[in-house]
């Protein structure tokens, strides 16, 4: 089996998490689950960050040790992925003694190919990105992501990490393609970046300001920084250093799956770090916009903030789902409202795909005791059924996951059509009334092989209900089997719009 390894980030556990992280966990869990089903052995990675000063400071102003809240809020952290139906096959935890251990290892990697040094240093330092800002990268002497506020001076001594070292390598690498990154307009302003000139980044903090992180190997008065930290549990997470096979079976990852506002650390820090620690870079790097909600990006100071466990407690995981795949373009921002997420699902998910599969196992039941009957095919229901799966096939391949719905909700409709049209209920012809239920009930199959990796629940409830068998996710026409028991069901009951 050809190996498929997907990586989230790991996002800080300093708040609780909303719907824009929901967005890439979910994006990368499609590509997981659609990759399984395509005969891939998946490997599908999340987690969380937990170290550095900006989780020390908020566990001091929650009256707890950095540890005890850390467990708790990687627990929350946890329990999204799981109400959000991630089929991830490890949860990496950067407090964990395995992620320790490999983010020591990665650091002798980078003394040994002479790319650590320690200076004194003076910079200005953003707490909420964790990361020293340069002049060119200050709006009006502020973060622009964060603010005046959050900035402070600091002068002290780091170790940092040779990344000019390898500014013409990385040019090279992103240029040919080597390691892709998408979309493409992402890869542009990389090498534009990169055309100004790479510094080198300090790699570490003095364990007095920062106690909360993982030492430096021989120097316990400094703890290692976020980049050899955090970036390394793509590796942690697959057994590096100690589980050989295992890290050589599924390294180096097929896509990381990141937001636009990391994608410089992940395009030019992660591969230089790689690059110094010779291991192989990652093939695809897939960057995603925000999710914003009134047009705003989403804060809790101006009230637009939306919990995605919330989220999910209200409207089912499905839904929640469904929504931020359909309505948010993959690689660009897109808005996130109740009231959108409403009126796209009770038009598409209860009125197009719930009233599809009520009325081809009502027909089922009403002409053939629910029972599946003769494998009769139609060939124009086999034709557009094909062309659907190389449609969906294809965006997927593009990452345009909210394109890939498209077509399957374009197929949707052609078949609600298509049952209007020739009104089963009425034939005559015992033949052509057998071909139509079972092709019917065919595609009704495959629309769920197809939904499966978006609202996996939903999509086994359908291949539950029509008796798919250990065939189930074939994309095949033509491979339920006669005779087996259909039972009519009830998909995605209409929500009210005054909640």
């Amino acid at each position: 089996m050809k190996k498929f390894f997907i990586t989230t980030s790991i996002p800080y556990i300093n708040n609780i998490p909303h719907v824009g992280f929901a967005l890439e966990a979910v994006i990368a869990d499609v590509l997981a689950r659609w990759h399984r089903i395509r005969g891939y052995d998946v490997f599908f990675l999340t987690g969380t960050d937990e170290h550095g000063l900006k989780i020390q400071k908020t566990a001091a102003e929650n009256g707890l040790e950095p540890k005890k809240f850390a467990d708790k809020m990687s627990a929350v952290f946890r329990n999204l992925a799981e109400e959000l139906n991630l089929s991830f096959n490890e949860f990496i935890r950067t407090s964990s003694r395995k992620h320790e251990k490999a983010v020591k290892e990665m650091w002798r990697r980078l003394v040994n190919s002479g790319d650590i040094y320690k200076k004194k240093y003076r910079g200005v330092y953003c707490v909420g990105c964790e990361e020293f800002k340069s002049e060119r990268e200050l709006v009006n002497g502020g973060c622009p992501s964060h603010g005046r506020e959050k900035l402070e001076v600091i002068e002290e001594e780091n170790y940092f990490f040779k990344l000019s070292k390898y500014q013409s390598v990385l040019e090279k690498i992103i240029e040919s393609g080597e390691m892709e990154i998408i979309p493409e307009k992402r890869k542009k302003e990389v090498l534009a970046f990169l055309k100004k000139g790479l510094e080198d980044v300090s790699f570490s903090r003095e364990a007095s300001k920062v106690s909360w992180g993982i030492p430096v190997p021989g120097d316990p008065d400094q703890v290692i920084y976020v980049w050899c930290d955090a970036l390394t549990n793509y590796l942690s997470g697959i057994g590096f250093p100690d589980e050989t096979e295992k890290f050589e079976k599924y390294w180096p990852a097929d896509v990381h799956v990141i937001g636009k506002d990391i994608y410089r650390f992940h395009c030019l820090i992660w591969p230089a770090i790689l690059l110094s620690a010779r291991l192989p870079l990652p093939k695809k790097i897939v960057i995603h916009g925000f999710v914003t909600s009134g047009g705003k990006k989403m804060s809790k100071s101006l009230g637009n903030f939306k919990d995605a466990l919330d989220q999910i407690k209200k409207f089912g995981t499905d839904r929640v789902r469904y929504y931020l795949l359909r309505e948010i373009p993959t690689l660009e921002d897109g808005d996130y409202t109740e009231e959108a997420l409403i009126k796209t699902c009770n038009a598409e998910l209860s009125n197009g795909l719930g009233n599809l599969a009520t009325r081809c196992t009502a027909l089922c039941e009403k002409f053939f005791s629910s029972r599946v009957p003769e494998r009769r095919i139609d060939r124009f229901l086999s034709e557009i059924s094909a062309l659907t799966v190389k449609r969906v096939s294809e965006e997927i391949e593009r990452f345009r996951l909210h394109m890939a719905l498209n077509e399957i909700f374009r197929f949707i409709s052609k078949l609600n059509s298509y049952i209007n049209e020739t009104q089963p209920w009425k034939l005559r012809d015992s033949f052509r009334l057998t071909e139509t239920v079972y092709s019917l009930l065919e595609c009704l199959r495959i629309l769920s092989v197809l939904l499966y990796p978006f609202i996996p629940s939903a999509a086994e409830k359908i291949l539950d209900s029509i008796g798919a068998d250990e065939k189930r996710f074939s994309l095949e026409f033509g491979t339920l089997k006669p005779g087996m028991p259909v039972k009519k069901i009830l998909l995605f009951p209409k929500l009210s719009e005054r909640r």
